[in-house]
């Protein structure tokens, strides 16, 4: 078992808390961490932009003129790529298929190293409790103030928790997220990374058989 500081919701000390090690002390290999992020940032890739090819652009009906006789090279449509107003070769689709699928264990593996990493350098702040009393983004913010990570930060909820997010939505570059849908693009995406003592149990429970395998 690791052992790390844990704080409350004014950012004093409040005594340890003892970390698995099949999670927070894995051997990091940053080639699968790299590889991991890449896939889960294609999958989220939104495919908005869309072209019309040639069977989808308006016209042609009609030949534009009689196959021979004008001296002219010969055409069958006006929507042939090469005229104005015409379908385009090769342009972006919006059927197109970005997503890659990733191992459950390789996602899961990717996630402990990303958390052993962020523990070894200090940026993951174990707090005893995240029970704010109104949800107010002031109150939140002050929290955030208290342990120094009110830049960039992930708060990791052991469940959906109404006032915490609403009083986090209108922080710049703080965002939630539920313990069991942790995964290595969204740690990677922020600094720090608060989590509460409840949190932790979350993720033991979620990821039980990879902590027995580990153990």
């Amino acid at each position: 078992m690791i052992k790390s500081d844990l704080y409350n919701i004014k950012g004093e000390k409040a005594g340890d808390i003892e970390l698995p090690e099949s999670i927070f002390g894995v051997k990091i290999n940053r080639d699968l961490i790299y590889q991991v992020m890449r896939m889960q940032m294609l999958s989220r890739r939104q495919n908005s932009a869309h072209t019309k090819d040639r069977s989808e652009a308006r016209g042609g009906g009609r030949k534009p003129w009689r196959q021979k006789g004008t001296g002219r090279a010969r055409h069958g449509s006006r929507r042939s790529p090469i005229w104005k107003g015409g379908g385009v070769t090769f342009g972006p689709r919006n059927d197109r298929n970005y997503k890659k699928k990733i191992n459950k264990k390789v996602r899961r593996s990717a996630a402990f190293m990303v958390l052993t990493a962020k523990r070894e350098k200090g940026l993951i702040f174990f707090v005893s409790d995240l029970d704010i009393k109104e949800a107010k983004t002031k109150e939140m913010r002050e929290f955030l103030k208290n342990v120094n990570c009110d830049k960039s930060a992930l708060v990791v909820l052991p469940e959906m928790n109404e006032k915490v997010i609403l009083a986090t939505r209108n922080i710049e570059n703080v965002d939630t997220v539920r313990a069991r849908d942790l995964n290595a693009l969204d740690l990677l995406s922020y600094k720090y990374l608060v989590l509460p003592k409840k949190s932790v149990d979350v993720i033991k429970e979620t990821f039980k058989d990879k902590v027995k395998q580990n153990a």
